[in-house]
């Protein structure tokens, strides 16, 4: 609970009607659209942008949110032009591109890749320019609610503590999550755990053409790696794997750790053999986890600040700036019409979880061996690959009549698997082996 002294109590012009706690893209979209309804808004970010991120690789699902936002300019400015994803196997003998084009919806053919640096700002500037009180380098220390609110402390960079009175808090603090876990609702998910390192490298060999700006996803043993080409040359290189794997580093530096690793997948390395690591390497522990909310009295929880799955399908910018939308629908409901609030949390509740539970399905059996094989050779009966291809785009929020098609998906999926019982068994054993090792791998940060 926050002690406010007469050196920090709030004056009339630190008063808001929503406090965001972070500047991310689920914060600053929030902030933007709640400006936009009429309400005074502090948004509250620790760091100062632009910042280094990762999560560079967006989906089509994105772009009628940046247009919505009056953004669709500034993104493309700053945007590789991302058509489609494509996934190399070892255990296959081709690899397999996938064209947003071919989706259910054909109005959304492509995403963009971004550096988040970049990509991070224009959100928080547009949030900014439409009349929030943005402040940077402001970290978040407390935050007592009351029946009518909240009062948040929070300290700058020249260590000065500030409060403010705020009507309604939400927490964007992404990874931090910073009300998840004081209230201590943030947990590991059991079904799946999962560590990253990574970093950008100059002069990787690309795709031709128009798949230049493509997303690669490459199996290796211990779980897969992302190639995401930027706009200025540089590619993104990251690996995800399971924590016992990031153990075995020992004590190898994390750069020589993740050349040592791309070395593992000839596929990647022979598209890296010109290339050069031209910044830090980063190694992030616990992909995955869940807060056990989405909202409670006077908060609400975005993006990242309530769940982080694992990123294989480049969800995580899409479900955090659709968290934002929803977010502030019911913030405003809330603030403007309280008898109508219980509803629309009800609504928010629904669709948090939805978004993660409908990749989860996939990306919990995407290093099976029966899912790699529907993979890499797609099918369209039923319409299934359609089908497949708008959950990869992100069309899970609309109305894209898919999900029948994508039932038959499972149900060929859960039919193949048992065509090959023992070696889905064997894969299922290994994978909850894996999942006991549920510590930290001991590389989170940068070195």
């Amino acid at each position: 609970m926050v002690q406010v002294d007469a050196q920090t109590k709030a004056t009339p012009e630190s008063d808001c009607d929503v406090l965001v706690i972070g500047g991310g893209p689920a914060g600053s979209t929030a902030a933007a659209l709640l400006v936009g309804l009429g309400h005074r808004v502090t948004l509250l970010e620790k760091s100062r942008h632009p910042r280094f991120h990762i999560g560079e690789s967006l989906l089509p699902a994105n772009l009628p949110l940046f247009r919505r936002l009056g953004l669709e300019d500034q993104i493309r400015a700053i945007g590789m032009k991302k058509p489609g994803a494509e996934f190399v196997s070892p255990w296959h003998d081709a690899s397999q591109v996938f064209n947003f084009s071919e989706a259910w919806d054909k109005s959304m053919p492509f995403a963009y890749q971004v550096r988040r640096s970049e990509f991070d700002e224009v959100l928080i500037r547009n949030a900014a320019a439409k009349g929030a009180a943005v402040i940077e380098g402001c970290r978040v220390r407390e935050v007592e609610f009351a029946d009518d609110g909240a009062t948040v402390r929070a300290q700058h960079e020249d260590r000065r503590f500030e409060t403010w009175q705020t009507r309604y808090v939400i927490d964007a603090s992404g990874r931090d999550t910073f009300l998840g876990n004081r209230f201590k609702a943030k947990h590991r998910n059991p079904k799946h755990n999962s560590a990253a390192i990574y970093g950008h490298f100059s002069d990787a060999r690309r795709l031709p053409g128009e798949a230049e700006g493509n997303i690669t996803v490459f199996w290796f043993e211990h779980g897969w790696f992302w190639f995401i080409p930027l706009l200025d040359g540089a590619t993104s290189i990251g690996a995800v794997s399971w924590p016992y794997y990031m153990k075995s580093r020992g004590k190898r530096s994390p750069q020589q750790f993740l050349l040592d690793t791309i070395a593992m997948c000839p596929s990647l390395h022979e598209r890296l053999k010109d290339a050069s690591l031209v910044s830090e390497v980063y190694a992030t522990g616990n992909f995955s986890y869940a807060c056990d909310r989405t909202h409670g009295p006077g908060y609400l929880l975005l993006g990242d600040a309530y769940t982080f799955i694992d990123p294989v399908f480049s969800s995580g910018v899409l479900l955090a700036m659709n968290s934002a939308f929803m977010g502030a629908e019911a913030v405003d409901t809330f603030l403007r019409r309280p008898a109508e609030a219980r509803a629309a949390f009800a609504r928010f509740d629904k669709m948090m979880k939805h978004g993660p539970r409908e990749f989860s399905w996939f990306i919990y059996r995407v290093t099976n061996p029966t899912m790699r094989d529907l993979f890499m050779s797609p099918g369209n009966r039923w319409r299934m690959k359609e089908a497949v291809l708008s959950l990869l785009a992100g069309d899970i929020f609309g109305k894209t009549p898919m999900w029948g098609a994508l039932r038959k998906f499972k149900l060929v999926y859960y039919v193949t698997a048992t065509l090959n019982l023992n070696r889905s068994w064997l894969a299922g054993r290994r994978h909850e082996r894996i999942n006991r090792h549920v510590d930290e791998p001991g590389m989170a940060g940068s070195k």
